[in-house]
C-alpha cells in the first residue's frame, strides 16, 4: 500500500465482452492474405505489361494516392477496401490496398463479361475483353505466343477461403493455387523484402525475376510461376511484402482456437517505426481478446512465435526508452537530486524529506535500460551529497521500499560501494521503528533521534502492508553487509504473522499489540489492495529471494492461495470476468483495486515455481487464475475513454463494473504492466506484449494511451478522470513512475535483459530487482 505524501488521513494504496468468434480472427487474417495477393498480382501485371506494351496509364495510382473523399470513394467501391480503410495501416499500404480492390473490381466486371460472351457463344469478345487478339484481327497472329496478364488472373472475389491445412488460397486456372510437392520443386525461393516501401521494392523484385526466366522460358510460363511464387509467399509468410511483417502467417495446420494445439497464432506483428505518432492513437475499446477471458492458453506458443515476438518488441522498446529520456533530461535540467519533479510547472518539491527520492529510485531503471552515464552521474550525487538525515519523520515502509531498495538494486547491479555504504547507513536509521514491544515496526520514523509512531489517522495500530513488505530489503542488507540484525528483526514480523494467521491465510488489515509481546488482528478487512496487498507478494517472494529453501513462507503463501479461491475470487455479470473482491465483516465488497493487479504476476511467480510442478492441480489452478485476473486488469484499461485504468472499479450492474465516482483518477500505477511483465516472461505469450498496429496487444495499448494523454513539457502528469480524454494531466508524478511503470514497460519489451525473475533475480515491492541467495544463510 501506499500512503499519500501529501495527507495524514487519507491512503493511497502502495501495491499495490463477448468472446471472440471465429471467423472474426479468420476474416481479419482474410483480409491480410487478401491484400497481399492482390499486390503481388497488380504489381506483376503492371511490371510484365510494361515490359510489353509500354507505360501503363497511371491515373489508378493517381488517384489512389488522394485522401479523404477519393479514399472514401474507394472504401465504398470494395469490399477489401471498406475493411481496411480504418486501419492504421502507412500511407503506402493502404493506397496499395485500395488500388488492388480497384483491379478487383475491374477484373470481376470483365471476368462477368467474359463468362456472359461465352454463354452466347461470342468467343471473339472474350478474348478481346482478355485483351487478347482474335482471328479476324489486323494484328491477329496465330504463332503469338504471349498472352495478356488477364488471361492468367483470378478474380479475387471468387472462391475466396483460408484452408484448413492443405493452403487453399484462390480458387483459378492455375491449378487453383495450390501447390502440390511436385509444383514446390520447381519453384525457386523468392527473397523475402524488408524494406518498408512495399511498392517499389516488390515491383523491383518482380521484375528482376521476369527478366532473368524470360531467357529460359516463355511469358506464359514465367507468369505462372510468378504467380506461383506470390502464393508460396502468402502460403508460407510475409515478411516484408506488407509494411516490414516480421512474422509468417502458416496455414499449414487446423486452428484450434480453444485447446491451445495449434501452432497458428492469428495476430500478425508489425515492428513500430521509429516516427511513430502517440498523438494519433485512439484506444479501440473493451471486450477484445475474449479467449483469454477464463485463463486459456488458447494459442501454442512456439520457440518460432517467441523469436518474432522478441523482434517485435525490440522495435516498441526504443520508444519506452526515449519516454525515460525525456523525463530524465528534464529532472537533471530542473530538480537533479530533488524528490519530485512537477511535470506540467517544471517545479521541485522535497516532500519525501529532501534524499533525492526519484533519483534514487530510478536508479536500476537507467541501468536496465542501458543509460549507464546518467547512472553513474546519480552514483555521484548519492556519494557526494545524499544525506539520510532530514529534519522531520519519515513514512518507515515508503522510504524502505524507494530509498533503501534503490540504493541496494543500484549495488546489486553495479557493484559499487557507494551505494552499499548509504544503504547501510540509511537501514540502520530505519531499524530504530522496529524497537517496539512487539518487534512490530512503527509507520513512522525520525532518522536523525530514531524516534517512532504509528499514524493516528488509523487509530495507532499497525498497518499489514506495511510491517509485512520490508523483510526482502533488510535480508539482503544482512547478506550484503553480513550483518544479521537487519533480517532479524525484520524476520520477527512473519514469525509474528505466522503464529496467527487464521485457517483460511487471509489477513486482516490492521494489527495491535498484546500485553505479552506478541500482536491480533485489530482489524478484520482483507483487501488485496490497499493496507493489505504486498504483505502476501513478499510471502512468496521472500521464499524465492530464500533460494526456494525457507518453506515458512511457501506454506504461508500456498494457505493464503487457498482462501483467495474459496472466498475471494468471483466472476462478474455477464461476461464472466474474474476478479478479486474485499472482505469485511464476513460479507465481500465486490471492488476491486488498481493495487491487485499486483497478484497476476504474483501467482503466476508462484505456480512456475510450485514445488509440486507447474503442471499439479495447484500450479494450473493458480495460473489460470492469474491469467484471468491479469485480463480482467486489462480490461479496466481498455473500457476507459482514455485506455487508462481508474484507480479502482466496481464489479455489479449489467456490464461487468463501473467506474465509481471516488476513484476516477489515475496516478501512473504499475501494478497492470507489472502483471504483463511476469506473465510475458513467463508464459512468452506475445499477448501481453507484441502483435500488431490494428489489433494492438495489451502493453503497448497502455503504453500508447500514457503517451497520449499523460506526458507532458517536463515528464507524464496523472490523470483526474480516466474517463475524459479532453482533461489535461495534473501536475504531478510520483517517483515509482520512473522506478515502476517506466521499468515493467521496458523491461515487457527487452528480450535481451539481464533479469531473470524465474532463476536469479527477484523485485522488492517497488521494481527493485535484487539477486536471490545461493543459500538461506
Amino acid at each position: 500500500m501506499r500512503l499519500s505524501p501529501d495527507s495524514n488521513t487519507s491512503l493511497i494504496g502502495r501495491r499495490r465482452g463477448t468472446p471472440r468468434k471465429q471467423n472474426l480472427v479468420l476474416n481479419q487474417k482474410s483480409i491480410l492474405v487478401l491484400a497481399a495477393l492482390c499486390a503481388a498480382i497488380f504489381l506483376m501485371g503492371l511490371v510484365v505489361g510494361t515490359h510489353i506494351f509500354g507505360t501503363p496509364n497511371s491515373n489508378a495510382t493517381n488517384n489512389s494516392n488522394n485522401n479523404g473523399e477519393s479514399q472514401h470513394k474507394n472504401a465504398e467501391s470494395s469490399p477489401l477496401a471498406a475493411a481496411t480503410a480504418n486501419k492504421h495501416l502507412s500511407e503506402n499500404i493502404q493506397n496499395l490496398i485500395l488500388e488492388s480492390a480497384k483491379a478487383e473490381l475491374i477484373e470481376k466486371q470483365q471476368h462477368e463479361q467474359e463468362v456472359e460472351a461465352l454463354k452466347h457463344g461470342n468467343v471473339k469478345e472474350a478474348l478481346h475483353l482478355k485483351g487478347m487478339q482474335a482471328p479476324g484481327d489486323a494484328n491477329y497472329n496465330p504463332h503469338h505466343a504471349v498472352d495478356d496478364v488477364a488471361q492468367l488472373e483470378v478474380p479475387l472475389n471468387e472462391a475466396v477461403e483460408v484452408g484448413e491445412g492443405d493452403g487453399a488460397m484462390y480458387a483459378g486456372d492455375i491449378g487453383d493455387h495450390v501447390l502440390h510437392e511436385e509444383e514446390k520443386k520447381e519453384i525457386p525461393k523468392m527473397e523475402l523484402i524488408e524494406k518498408e516501401d512495399m511498392h517499389n521494392h516488390f515491383a523491383e523484385a518482380v521484375k528482376n525475376e521476369a527478366v532473368e526466366s524470360e531467357k529460359k522460358k516463355s511469358l506464359r510460363e514465367k507468369l505462372h510461376d510468378l504467380k506461383a511464387e506470390a502464393a508460396e509467399v502468402v502460403k508460407h509468410g510475409l515478411r516484408g511484402a506488407i509494411g516490414n511483417i516480421q512474422n509468417k502467417v502458416t496455414t499449414d495446420s487446423k486452428v484450434d482456437f480453444v485447446k491451445g494445439e495449434s501452432s497458428y497464432y492469428p495476430y500478425m506483428t508489425l515492428p513500430v517505426p521509429e516516427n511513430y505518432d502517440f498523438k494519433k492513437y485512439e484506444p479501440l475499446g473493451g471486450g477484445r481478446f475474449a479467449e483469454y477471458k477464463d485463463g486459456d492458453s488458447p494459442y501454442a506458443i512456439t520457440d518460432k512465435l517467441k523469436e518474432q515476438s522478441d523482434e517485435l518488441a525490440r522495435s516498441r522498446r526504443v520508444h519506452v526508452l526515449n519516454a525515460m529520456k525525456h523525463v530524465w533530461k528534464n529532472y537533471k535540467e530542473k530538480a537533479f537530486g530533488s524528490d519530485e519533479l512537477h511535470p506540467i510547472s517544471g517545479r521541485v518539491t522535497q516532500n519525501w524529506g529532501g534524499m533525492g527520492t526519484t533519483l534514487v529510485d530510478a536508479l536500476d531503471t537507467l541501468w536496465l535500460m542501458g543509460l549507464k552515464d546518467e547512472f553513474w552521474e546519480g552514483r555521484d550525487w548519492v556519494r557526494d551529497k545524499l544525506s539520510n538525515t532530514p529534519s522531520g519523520d519519515v513514512s518507515g515502509f515508503e522510504t524502505t521500499i524507494r530509498s533503501l531498495g534503490g540504493l541496494l538494486s543500484a549495488y546489486d547491479l553495479s557493484g559499487d560501494k557507494a551505494f552499499l555504504e548509504k544503504a547501510e547507513d540509511l537501514g540502520s536509521r530505519l531499524l530504530k521503528a522496529y524497537d517496539t514491544k512487539s518487534g512490530l515496526p512503527h509507520g513512522s520514523v525520525n532518522l536523525q533521534n530514531g524516534a517512532s509512531h504509528n499514524f493516528g489517522w488509523f487509530g495507532n495500530q499497525f498497518v499489514l502492508a506495511e510491517v509485512g513488505t520490508q523483510q526482502i530489503e533488510y535480508r539482503y542488507l544482512s547478506h550484503a553487509t553480513g550483518k544479521d540484525e537487519y533480517a532479524k528483526k525484520a524476520d520477527r514480523v512473519f514469525d509474528i504473522l505466522y503464529e496467527i494467521m487464521p485457517e483460511d491465510g487471509l489477513l486482516g488489515e490492521g494489527l495491535k499489540e498484546d500485553s505479552s509481546g506478541g500482536a491480533f488482528f485489530s482489524k478484520g478487512k482483507v483487501s488485496f489492495g490497499a493496507m493489505g496487498d504486498s504483505t502476501y507478494e513478499y510471502m512468496i517472494k521472500l521464499w524465492i529471494q530464500s533460494g526456494r529453501k525457507e518453506q515458512r513462507f511457501r506454506e504461508m503463501w500456498d494457505k493464503s492461495m487457498n482462501g483467495v479461491h474459496s472466498q475471494l475470487v468471483q466472476k462478474s455479470n455477464p461476461n464472466g470476468l474474474t476478479y478479486l473482491a474485499d472482505r469485511e465483516n464476513g460479507r465481500l465488497n465486490h471492488k476491486m483495486d488498481h493495487l491487485a493487479c499486483f497478484m497476476g504476476g504474483a501467482l503466476a511467480i508462484g505456480a512456475y515455481t510450485d514445488p509440486m510442478g507447474l503442471d499439479s492441480v495447484r500450479a494450473q489452478r493458480d495460473l489460470k487464475t492469474a491469467k484471468a485476473l491479469t485480463y480482467t486488469c486489462y480490461q479496466m484499461y481498455a473500457r476507459s475513454a482514455t485506455g487508462i485504468s481508474p484507480e479502482f472499479v466496481q464489479f455489479g450492474g449489467s456490464n461487468d463494473f463501473s467506474i465509481p465516482s471516488s476513484a476516477p483518477f489515475y496516478i501512473l500505477r504499475p501494478e497492470v504492466v507489472e502483471a504483463f511483465y511476469y506473465l510475458s516472461a513467463l508464459t512468452g505469450d506475445p499477448i501481453y506484449r507484441c502483435f500488431n498496429l490494428e489489433l494492438q496487444e495489451w502493453g503497448w495499448e497502455v503504453f500508447q494511451s500514457i503517451e497520449k494523454y499523460c506526458k507532458t513539457e517536463y515528464g507524464y502528469g496523472s490523470l483526474k478522470n480516466v474517463d475524459n480524454p479532453s482533461m489535461p494531466p495534473e501536475d504531478r508524478m510520483e517517483s515509482f513512475f520512473l522506478a515502476e511503470t517506466m521499468k515493467y514497460l521496458y523491461l515487457l519489451f527487452d528480450p535481451d535483459s539481464e533479469i531473470d525473475i524465474l532463476n536469479k533475480h527477484v523485485f522488492n515491492t517497488e521494481a527493485h530487482p535484487l539477486k536471490v541467495f545461493k543459500d538461506s544463510n
